[in-house]
């Protein structure tokens, strides 16, 4: 597979490649994986994702659009050369057709300067590291010296790359610490994939603002496939790497790649050279990416792990979130349009990504507590009794107690149990006003009724979104908190809420299985017959002046 890659052309990054992988988000806040000081680009601007094969941009609501070889775009399968012009920045998309697919089994250190190959045994490994940690009894003062300088600067990297939580974050922060330890031209980080086993790029970067990053993918096979450790001082000339393309056309000469190990599974690679110059690289310049691999492997394998257990967290709360919606017909989408109304809001308020974060959790179990209300109510197609609506007025407690237990849930409590109160007092469940209610509360609380006046109801039609604003607005100090309407009203002249609405909107996007209620993406041309993803059932989906709509295929 090609490597598919972002360059920044202009400004504070430029020179810089980001690699797609699987998503590269972009914007101006702190949070995406590229983050551009230029204020003439939303906080979240467009996301660039991975679509067999191809690498397709989307405009997130920008104010300014996202523009592609001078014209404004929405969705845009990208080639190579590609110019991408976000505000004042502009960025390059480039392919190129590295990809290594590797097994690897014991590990040493190849250090061949006279090219005479010496290997290093797996033990003898510890024995290295435990020399870059000491010096020789007869060292000099100046030796000495030497020696505690490298120790305190991998020391210093180590710190560095081990606060990461952020893989992106973390891969850049391992590469800006092999430029400051060791003089290179080129630095790249590969790593396996969980599911294919293929070595590919997860990093790299350039010191030349001009030319390609090239890795030697010869070099870089021979270090994983036999999880060794490998110098060349002149590597147009080893013989190990004969005839290697890569090497030749890319003058190559000096290279260093060290296996990033964690216990004994090879994650990948750090691989550094420079262009043109033979014997640069000598022993301690090895022995300080090996000694800076170790921690980067830990650190790389830390962020894996928070990310499995961060997926399976997601993955439960949204289990919840979806019997909710198969319980409540009439709001199919809501719980995920009410989530992401209410993150791009957070983020307009300047909460932090750990707080987003916590917005987007608590918006998908805000409604839990509907899961104890009667069938015959959450699926009443007429107006409620006041009877079956106190009744359903008691949700926000209910959902409150299922969570009070557990210690991961009970965070984010007040998104559930707070988001009817009402600003000036009015609502319920415990009349609170104005600052009373906790911030979650109140934030959930706009969201929810701005999707509700977008959403056909029972009782209504949707409102055009413009008018809906107007309604929120009109209501502002009253029922909502004017900084969380205030915030509203920007992402929506900023068109950060657009993707939203195309992604959910119910009678637009998607329909209920007749059969077992679970909320489906229509298919992308009308009148066919498809299968529900739950129930296995074939549906003939249908369209009419309010929408769309199915039914059961005979």
């Amino acid at each position: 597979m090609a490597i598919q890659q972002i360059i920044v052309v202009n400004g504070p990054e430029a020179g810089r490649g980001f690699v797609i992988n699987q998503g590269l988000s972009i914007g101006r806040g702190v949070e995406n994986d590229l983050s551009l000081a230029d204020h003439s680009v939303s906080r979240r601007h467009a996301v660039i994702r991975s679509e067999h094969g191809m690498a397709v941009i989307y405009d997130m609501g920008a104010a300014n659009g996202v523009i592609v070889n001078g014209r404004r775009v929405d969705k845009q399968a990208l080639k190579p050369g590609d110019e991408i012009g976000l505000g004042k920045t502009l960025l390059r998309f480039e392919e190129s057709a590295t990809r290594l697919e590797t097994e690897a089994t014991s590990t040493g250190i190849i250090v061949e300067p006279d090219l005479t190959q010496t290997v290093i045994s797996a033990s003898s490994v510890h024995d290295i590291s435990a020399s870059f940690l000491s010096a020789p009894e007869t060292a000099r003062g100046q030796d000495l010296a030497k020696a505690r300088e490298r120790l305190a600067a991998v020391y210093r990297a180590n710190q560095v790359i081990s606060r990461e939580r952020n893989l992106n974050k973390l891969l850049e922060q391992i590469v800006e610490q092999v430029f400051s330890l060791v003089t290179v031209h080129n630095c790249a980080i590969l790593l396996r994939d969980e599911k294919t086993g293929a070595i590919s790029i997860s990093y790299a970067r350039s010191s030349s603002k001009k030319d390609d990053i090239v890795i030697s993918s010869t070099i870089v096979e021979r270090a994983v496939e036999n999880s060794e450790a490998i110098i060349t001082s002149n590597a147009l000339d080893d013989t190990r790497f004969d005839g290697a393309k890569s090497i030749i056309l890319h003058n190559i000469s000096s290279a260093m790649c060290a296996p990033l190990m964690y216990l004994n599974e090879v994650l990948g690679a750090i691989y550094v050279d420079v262009r043109g110059l033979i014997n640069v690289f000598k022993n301690e310049d090895l022995e300080l990416l090996v000694a800076l691999a170790g921690p980067a492997a830990i650190a790389i394998k830390n962020v894996s792990y928070v990310n499995q257990l961060d997926r399976f967290y997601r993955d439960t709360l949204v289990v919840l979130a979806n019997a909710i919606e198969l319980r409540d017909h009439y709001t199919a989408g809501h719980i995920w349009r009410v989530t992401n109304f209410a993150i791009e809001m957070a983020r307009e308020l300047g909460w932090d990504e750990e707080r987003v974060k916590m917005v987007e959790m608590g918006g998908v179990l805000h409604d839990i507590g509907k899961i104890s209300v009667d069938n015959a109510i959450l699926s009443k197609s007429g107006m409620l009794t006041s009877e079956e609506y106190e009744k359903i007025k008691l949700h926000p407690e209910r959902g409150a107690w299922l969570m009070r237990d557990s210690f991961m849930l009970k965070p984010l409590i007040p998104y559930c149990l707070y988001h009817h109160e009402r600003y000036d007092g009015t609502g319920y469940p415990f009349g609170l006003d104005g600052a009373a209610i906790p911030a979650e509360g109140r934030l959930i609380a706009v969201a929810d009724a701005f999707d509700a006046l977008t959403s056909n109801r029972p009782y209504h039609d949707a409102l055009p979104i413009e008018e809906a604003v107007k309604r929120i607005v009109a209501s502002r100090g009253k029922h909502f908190d004017p900084k969380c309407v205030d915030a509203l009203v920007r992402c929506y002249h900023d068109r950060r809420l657009d993707h939203i609405f195309q992604e959910y909107m119910k009678n637009q996007k998607s329909i209920i299985c007749p059969f077992c209620s679970t909320f489906i993406r229509i298919p992308e041309k009308d009148d066919q017959t498809f299968q529900c993803p739950v129930c296995r059932r074939k549906i003939k989906l249908h369209r009419d002046s309010k929408g769309y709509s199915g039914e059961l295929a005979v």
